[in-house]
């Protein structure tokens, strides 16, 4: 089991540019298959981007494709969302997950360990 604490949310006008960081507990971080999802409020929790254990290979939800980048530290044990253009639609509560066994599936109830979340606000 891993550990995560996100942090970097915030409230930011539309266009601009948030930079989220989850950062792991344990020796163990490069083995996980890490990932972003996102809840907005009344609707189900969704992919937003996930990235391999070496970092060599990324995939990201098409609603933020282009717009957003994903990134991992493994000598860190930290994994990125950097988040650029933002829209009032991209507002959510923001959950890094991490899966040992996994292959950065888009269902998030197939990742087995989350953090609390942090709050990202795009105002109009």
């Amino acid at each position: 089991q891993v550990q995560l604490v996100e942090s970097g949310g915030g409230l930011v006008q539309a266009g601009g540019s948030l930079r989220l960081s989850c950062a792991a507990s344990g020796r163990t971080f490069s083995r996980y298959y890490m990932g972003w999802f996102r809840q907005a409020p009344g609707k189900e929790r969704e992919f937003v981007s996930s990235i391999s254990r070496s970092g060599g290979s990324t995939d990201y939800a098409d609603s933020v494709k282009g717009r957003f980048t994903i990134s991992r530290d493994n000598f860190k044990n930290t994994v990125y969302l950097q988040m650029n253009s933002l829209k009032p639609e991209d507002t959510a509560v923001y959950y890094c997950a991490a899966d040992l066994y996994g292959l950065g599936s888009k269902i998030y109830t197939t990742w087995s360990d989350w953090g609390q979340g942090t709050q990202v606000t795009v105002s109009s």
